[in-house]
């Protein structure tokens, strides 16, 4: 199976851009902070990182610096992948 590097990369650029979207939209609402101090209770850690708040011009960075990583990580991923696979 050959992969496309860029049809690749954009679908892990989507995919990594979507997931801090929605963890922006998590701290807009103001349910990200009881979310992570869950998660690391689950996890028998005591929480000590603070969310700062929502941020407009932050969040559209977050989200497009971690799609561009996105891209470039599913890019290369593919295009190792189809030299392995040859």
């Amino acid at each position: 199976m050959t992969l496309q590097p860029h049809k690749t990369g954009v679908s892990f650029g989507v995919a990594l851009g979507l997931f801090h979207l929605l963890w922006s939209f998590l701290i807009a609402l103001g349910v990200a902070q009881p979310l992570m101090d869950f998660i690391f209770i689950l996890h028998r850690i005591t929480p000590v990182y603070k969310i700062l708040p929502f941020d407009f011009v932050l969040a559209t960075g977050l989200v497009l610096v971690t799609a561009a990583i996105g891209y470039v990580f599913g890019y290369a991923f593919a295009v190792i992948w189809n030299k392995v696979q040859k």
